[in-house]
């Protein structure tokens, strides 16, 4: 068990020998390799990279370089990403075999590798990781150590004011101080609706009990969506502190965080950090000698999209089957076990210690009236710059797609984002200038949700959008509420029938009721958002649901069974290509006449347009 001027010793001493991963001025002849170990850039092959790296230092005698494996940085459509410190190189797409040159020009020779500079879109070179276009309009609070520390090592979090905010909270307030301070900042929990994070912990404090529970919610299950996870595998021990936090605040003496079991990384991570936590006396009894005691296990979720909900989250947890409960009584007084408990996700946590440390002003200084502090995305689909970003809250939508994301890929124009994951809605072009806060996005029909942020272009069907919402959402209902487990297949097959061209316009209006019905009277907010994309894109694209219906046309042709692929007799040249490649025979025609397609032997496969010259077939 370490005490109080021990951590402080470790935290003075390890911060000195991290100075050059913050401060470019530094003046030191050491160099730090930051690789990014997060689950993208693992994929692509970041373990070899590092192990490459340290071989390579080894065979070479070079003692002042040091090889530190990371979290996310963000950037992950640049991934693997190595970043040299204190000059803040930062390597885009690097290979195994690029360590060699890497170490020789730039370690040994001090001359950067040009080829591996990372690009903004305009083209030009970055030298410097804060020169890249991606960096500039984020501020980093939840993820302010990803990429900077190595998440498996207790020291350089405590080096980084880990553990600090605890021991303010332990040694120098009292409960009410500590949830005061957290709803004075304004924090809204990150996870869902937007709930006044002090006023969860203030109704659990409250709730008479001999035992109370603090629960993290890692269960992240929106397509898309990977920023509670790229928080577990880049700075977990900001989790487990904030959790302690918690615990002392409502009077709890445990705490559970209930992951997917699809995150192997970030469940390693946690059980390294919990471990190193409980051997420097962080997580367990008397902590920092005082009379308060806390612990925390791991529970793994098997996949259960339902058991995100709080209550299914819960009934998980207790070993039992995960189906929401009925609420009243709300987890606050009546949750774990029966037990007042406080449930907040991975990302609410992560922005505890920073509030405790600098204060609730600082916090509500940023964002809107009513929606302060930051907010994590995971940005993907059709945009450039693929990845992780953290806004101040009232950032628009445009500033995230082409000044962060760096606009649609190929020149395409923006379509709609859809926010939110399966419980939010499509925002169109129209809405671009929205700020992303959470009285705006619900004003338009989406929702914040956890942070999935989808850019589509204009080659998207957004009917067929709403039917892939839709096919996620009947797959994870729990089957509990009759709204839910048969009004999502009936919408279902509304959707299906529009995409392949057997419903009438009759069926767009029965769709509707259907979602407004079922957003009415579901127990729980899956079944209460399933209808979100199918209302939002009936609001915005209704003329895409009428074509589909009345003209049994797909203007994008993304609904293969009603979309048609004709050759063009003015541009074919007769060359038979296409009539070779067609896999089914479905192109008639022989010698020097010009082709035609069977629409009814035609299977759409695309196969055609990919192999014709002159473009003649669409």
């Amino acid at each position: 068990m370490k005490t109080i001027e021990q951590i402080e010793k470790i935290r003075n001493e390890k911060r000195k020998e991290l100075e050059l991963r913050i401060n470019p001025e530094v003046v030191t002849q050491e160099k730090h390799i930051l690789v990014c170990r997060g689950t993208g850039c693992t994929s692509s092959k970041s373990p070899q990279i590092i192990e490459k790296f340290r071989e390579i230092l080894a065979q070479k005698n070079i003692e002042n370089v040091r090889v530190i494996q990371t979290g996310c940085f963000g950037l992950c459509a640049k991934g693997p990403i190595v970043v040299i410190r204190p000059e803040e190189t930062f390597y885009a797409h690097v290979k195994p075999e690029d360590c060699e040159e890497i170490i020789e020009t730039h370690i040994i020779n001090g001359q950067k590798v040009e080829r591996l500079l990372c690009k903004n879109m305009d083209g030009s070179i970055v030298h410097k990781l804060n020169e890249l276009d991606f960096y500039k309009k984020q501020k980093r609070i939840a993820l302010k150590n990803c990429g900077t520390i190595n998440p498996e090592e207790i020291d350089e979090y405590i080096a980084f004011d880990g553990y600090k905010a605890l021991e303010k909270v332990l040694t120098g307030m009292s409960q009410d101080d500590v949830i005061d301070v957290i709803s004075k900042s304004g924090l809204r929990g990150r996870g869902g609706a937007g709930f006044p994070t002090g006023k969860k912990w203030s109704f659990t404090k409250m709730a008479e009990s001999d035992q109370k529970y603090v629960v993290c919610n890692a269960d992240e299950g929106d397509p898309g969506a990977f920023m509670d996870r790229s928080i577990l595998e880049g700075d977990p021990h900001c989790v487990l502190e904030a959790m302690a936090i918690a615990g002392y605040a409502i009077g709890a003496n445990q705490g559970y965080i209930y992951v997917r079991a699809e995150y192997p990384i970030a469940v390693h991570r946690l059980k390294v950090a919990i471990q190193q936590a409980r051997e420097y006396g962080l997580l367990g009894k008397n902590i920092f000698g005082t009379d308060f005691c806390f612990d925390i296990d791991i529970r793994l979720g098997a996949g259960a999209f339902v058991c995100g909900e709080e209550t299914a989250l819960l009934e998980s947890i207790e070993g039992k089957r995960g189906q929401p409960r009925l609420k009243p009584p709300y987890p606050a007084s009546q949750g774990l076990f029966g037990k007042p408990t406080v449930i907040n996700n991975v990302e609410t946590l992560a922005n505890i210690t920073k509030i405790i440390l600098n204060g609730a002003e600082w916090y509500a200084s940023i964002g809107t009236e009513h929606s302060k502090g930051t907010k994590v995305f995971a940005l993907g689909g059709n945009v450039n710059n693929v990845g992780l970003v953290e806004v101040p809250m009232g950032t628009t939508l445009r500033e995230i797609v082409y000044d962060i994301g760096g606009g649609i890929p190929k020149g395409r124009e923006f379509k709609a984002a859809q926010t939110g994951g399966p419980s939010g809605g499509c925002i169109p072009a129209e809405h671009l200038d929205t700020p992303i806060d959470y009285e705006s996005l619900a004003s338009i029909g989406s929702m914040m949700g956890s942070g999935g942020l989808i850019v589509m272009d204009d080659t998207k069907c957004m009917v067929n959008l709403a039917k892939f919402y839709l096919e996620f959402t009947v797959a994870e209902s729990c089957g509990k509420c009759t709204p839910c487990r048969i009004g999502t297949k009936r919408m279902l097959e509304i959707l299906e029938k529009l995409c392949s061209g057997e419903a009438t316009e009759e069926d767009i209006e029965r769709l509707e009721k259907l979602a407004i019905n079922i957003k009415k009277a579901s127990v729980c907010g899956l079944g209460q958002s399933a209808p979100n994309p199918v209302l939002s894109t009936l609001r915005y694209f209704r003329g895409e649901f009428t074509e589909h219906a009345v003209q049994k046309k797909c203007r994008t042709n993304e609904c293969k069974k009603i979309a048609k692929i004709q050759i063009n007799q003015d541009q074919c040249k007769a060359c038979g290509l296409c009539q070779k490649q067609c896999p089914v025979g479905a192109i008639d025609g022989e010698g020097r006449e010009k082709r035609t397609i069977n629409q009814e032997k035609c299977i759409k496969c695309g196969t055609c347009i990919a192999s014709c010259p002159f473009k003649a077939i669409k």
